[in-house]
């Protein structure tokens, strides 16, 4: 098959077959993702350069923690500003992931671009799909979480620790569960209490 067709085809939800003539072009990534994954807590600026050459895009202010799994390294990463990703995040971006200003991933988050059919003799064959990822605006991804493909996730939703997230959930929200489910909106308790019957002291809101 031809490069570009496959590559069109990767970056769809079609059926593909992998290609040799992608693991040179995968190590490169890897590579770059060795050497973040390796640098000192006092080496901030070398991350802050691996990561604008590694991800597809990178706002300002954005903070990755040590060790980042990617299977492409980030090269179909993009970040808007203010991400923050606390440690174990695993991206499998064989297509697009794209993630919107001042969102937050706890420890050990998922986010699955890549799939395979259920059909056995598909998956005998080395088939493959993948579908894109959307996390909005300000949101919250708890500890342990997991994204399958094609999820879009709305600005300033929380989902929380250990929820499985198969399908999309809307704006402002709280969802949680396997499968990941809305248990409420966000409304006018959040802004007087940040835990159980904690008041947000008024000089914070």
């Amino acid at each position: 098959m031809d490069i570009n067709e496959l590559k069109r085809k990767v970056h769809s939800t079609e059926l593909y077959f992998e290609s040799s003539e992608f693991l040179a072009e995968q190590r490169e990534c890897l590579e770059l993702l060795y050497d973040f994954n390796n640098t000192r807590p006092s080496e901030g600026e070398k991350r802050q350069a691996l990561l604008k050459k590694m991800f597809a895009s990178i706002g300002k202010g954005c903070y990755v923690e040590p060790p980042l799994r990617s299977n492409w390294g980030g090269k179909h990463i993009h970040f808007g500003d203010y991400v923050y990703a606390n440690f174990n995040l695993t991206a499998v971006d064989d297509t697009h992931i794209y993630v919107g200003d001042h969102t937050m991933f706890g420890p050990n988050v998922t986010i699955a671009t890549a799939a395979h059919p259920i059909y056995v003799p598909l998956r005998e064959k080395g088939c493959q799909f993948n579908a894109s990822v959307t996390i909005g605006k300000c949101c919250w991804i708890g500890a342990g979480s997991v994204i399958l493909p094609g999820v879009t996730i709305g600005d300033g939703t929380v989902i929380g620790a250990g929820s499985i997230v198969i399908g999309d959930i809307p704006a402002n929200v709280v969802a949680v569960g396997n499968p990941c489910r809305v248990m409420r909106p966000i409304g006018e308790r959040d802004r007087e209490y940040y835990f159980k019957d904690m008041k947000i002291p008024e000089e914070l809101k």
